[in-house]
């Protein structure tokens, strides 16, 4: 009865229900909250992992201060972000899986842009926690931005891009007191086919984000 109750009051704090594709609709973002937080070093300190979470959903606002910390843009004149990225590629793309969806992170919109209306949020990983949190976000490299280097390096620059990211997400979770964990166990071949991505988009890691229990 939890799990449904936290599906429904997701849906009110979107606006959005929907069985389809079609009539998903992309999620405009609020503003960040850029003064909020833990000082940088308290963050480091708090900084774990967790596999305990509850089924409450986040509000607008929290996804929107988590994807801005994760990879938003800093400094519109350029386009540069909260992570670095080689060679300035940005080929990491974050797909959000929310209960009523899956949706991409739009930095430039600060939106989330739908990809289809199912919750896939138990395809995100192996564990059992997944199914239940209110968010996972999968880093997806997209391997037709990648324009130079061995194919060594290219799997070593993306690996190293999504931890950045990944690494953001856990400051900011640190920062205000949500659970989070980074992993690496998810049938990538599986999620990549209900993703509907190509072959040249490469799933990376997942991380779950929500509060604890």
């Amino acid at each position: 009865m939890k799990r449904k109750s936290s599906i429904i009051i997701a849906f009110i704090v979107f606006g959005i229900v929907s069985s389809s594709a079609q009539d998903l609709q992309s999620l405009q973002l609020p503003p960040p909250q850029k003064e909020i937080g833990k000082p940088l070093m308290q963050a480091l300190n708090l900084r774990q992992s967790s596999r305990s979470f509850d089924s409450k959903a986040l509000s607008l606002q929290e996804i929107s201060n988590i994807m801005w910390a994760a990879y938003g843009i800093t400094r519109p004149e350029s386009g540069k972000r909260t992570a670095p990225s080689a060679m300035n590629w940005q080929e990491i793309d974050i797909y959000a899986a929310l209960p009523n969806g899956v949706f991409v992170y739009d930095a430039k919109a600060h939106s989330l842009n739908p990809v289809i209306a199912k919750d896939f949020r138990s395809a995100t990983g192996t564990q059992s926690f997944v199914a239940t949190a209110p968010l996972n976000l999968v880093y997806v490299a997209d391997m037709g931005r990648v324009s130079r280097g061995s194919d060594e390096d290219k799997i070593l620059y993306t690996a190293a891009d999504a931890g950045f990211i990944a690494e953001n997400v856990y400051l900011y979770c640190a920062s205000q007191g949500l659970s989070v964990v980074v992993r690496g166990s998810v049938e990538k071949a599986a999620l990549a086919t209900m993703f509907k991505l190509r072959p040249d988009q490469k799933i990376i890691l997942t991380q779950t984000v929500g509060y604890g229990k």
